[in-house]
């Protein structure tokens, strides 16, 4: 934590960086302005009532855009369409060869899949805006014709989700980090405030029932539930399976190139908390489309209150377990690092080169991705079930969320110190 801190306080001693955080700063200062100004012309009743039929993935839906969806915000939709876009596209760059050649560009390749990819989340952005008018759609709430009112709703909508893309690709090209997982990072950060007075309203709960020392034994408790998962979440983002490399020596002229030792990393957490967001999202599905079509048969019911039943945790242990493994499949290349090795000379010891190092490095991951499936599973359900067990939903903030912050403070600390490092800058190299 320390060294976090000291590496900040070092980049806030170089202008470049300092204009840098600056800016990224101000840019999510907008981002959280726009939250808090409404949309005209919607119920906002019924816009809560919708989201209260979501149910968890309701919740997800309004803590990452930092409650600007219960609120109803310009900006409610938030970046959610060009997370689902950006998903949309790595599936199709993997099922659609000419999509799968353009990503292998370079540079230029990825412009376009990323300009392919600002066209598709403004078309779910449209599809998503007009669902959630004709969902909540309410005569009385305003006096402007029907057609109008669906135009200024879903247009607000809409030039939302394009506004706070915008913003994410500004801190992209001008900012530090990964713009749409600062924005994400803000919006659960802004949630923080009220998960600290729920904890508070519980601890006094206690307290009036003349159990203050089992108020506070429980509310330490909590504390260090949170401050281990918070351990776990950094040290298996950190942790890697490293593989000796071996590269052998070459004679040229006479000079004597390689002879070399060194490794190759495999990151336990490939996929960061991608697999989750797959998962909920599939779980979540039929509970969305029976709350914006207003289905009310028993049926519906039955998948509207399906995240209180026992078999939505296995399914969603389930499903993480695949996606995990799906990701690993689309986004490491075992046949890739294997042909790589044998050109520049490289082997595992022990392991002959070609085929037998690409299956080794191959298998090694998958049990990797094991661990990692099982990680995800644990941090996600943990607080779901010492809600249910403890009977405070309110109190348990959630393991998508402890992976993302995570994530976003390390990757974020990481490119300061990357950054430090290229300006060789004494006082953070002391």
């Amino acid at each position: 934590m320390g060294d976090m801190f000291q590496t900040i306080k070092n980049a806030f001693k170089v202008e470049d960086l300092r204009k840098k955080i600056i800016f990224t700063v101000f840019v999510l200062l907008i981002y959280r302005l726009g939250a808090a100004v409404p949309v005209p012309g919607i119920s906002a009743a019924r816009f809560t009532a919708m989201i209260d039929r979501f149910g968890q993935l309701g919740q997800f839906m309004n803590l990452i855009s930092g409650g600007a969806f219960a609120s109803v915000s310009i900006f409610s939709l938030g970046i959610q369409p060009y997370i689902n876009a950006s998903i949309i596209m790595q599936l199709l760059t993997v099922a659609i060869p000419a999509l799968e050649r353009m990503s292998k560009e370079g540079e230029e390749g990825r412009k376009k899949i990323q300009k392919i990819t600002r066209f598709v989340t403004v078309g779910l952005g449209l599809v998503m805006a007009t669902a959630y008018w004709a969902a909540t759609r309410d005569a009385k709430v305003t006096e402007m014709p029907g057609w109008l009112n669906a135009l200024v709703v879903i247009g607000t909508f809409t030039a939302g989700t394009a506004f706070v893309m915008w913003l994410g690709e500004l801190i992209n090209e001008k900012g530090l980090g990964n713009g749409i997982s600062m924005i994400i990072f803000t919006g659960i950060i802004a949630n923080l405030p009220q998960m600290i007075f729920n904890l508070f309203a519980w601890f006094q709960n206690w307290k009036l029932t003349n159990n203050l020392a089992l108020a506070l034994v429980g509310v330490a408790f909590v504390i260090f539930i949170f401050l281990v998962v918070i351990t776990l979440v950094v040290f298996v983002q950190i942790a890697e399976r490293r593989i000796p490399i071996q590269y052998a020596k070459k004679v040229v002229g006479r000079k004597i190139y390689g002879g070399q030792s060194t490794y190759l990393p495999i990151k336990v957490n490939q996929g960061g908390v991608l697999p989750v967001i797959f998962a909920v999202s599939i779980l979540m599905l039929p509970s969305t489309i029976v709350s914006l079509f207003g289905w009310s048969g028993p049926v519906a019911q039955w998948f509207l209150r399906f995240d209180s039943n026992p078999l939505y945790y296995v399914l969603y242990a389930v499903l993480i377990f695949a996606f995990t493994f799906f990701y690993a499949m689309i986004s490491f290349n075992p046949i890739d690092i294997a042909n790589n090795l044998q050109k520049n000379g490289g082997y595992i010891p022990g392991i002959r080169p070609g085929r037998p190092t690409s299956e080794f490095i191959q298998k090694t991951a998958r049990r990797l991705n094991w661990f990692d499936a099982l990680f995800l599973v644990i941090i996600v359900l943990l607080p779901s079930l010492l809600g249910a067990v403890s009977g405070a939903q309110g109190i348990w903030f959630g393991g998508t969320s402890v992976l993302i912050l995570v994530g976003v403070a390390m990757d974020l600390v990481n490119q300061l110190e990357a950054q430090l490092m290229m300006r060789h800058y004494k006082g953070f190299l002391d």
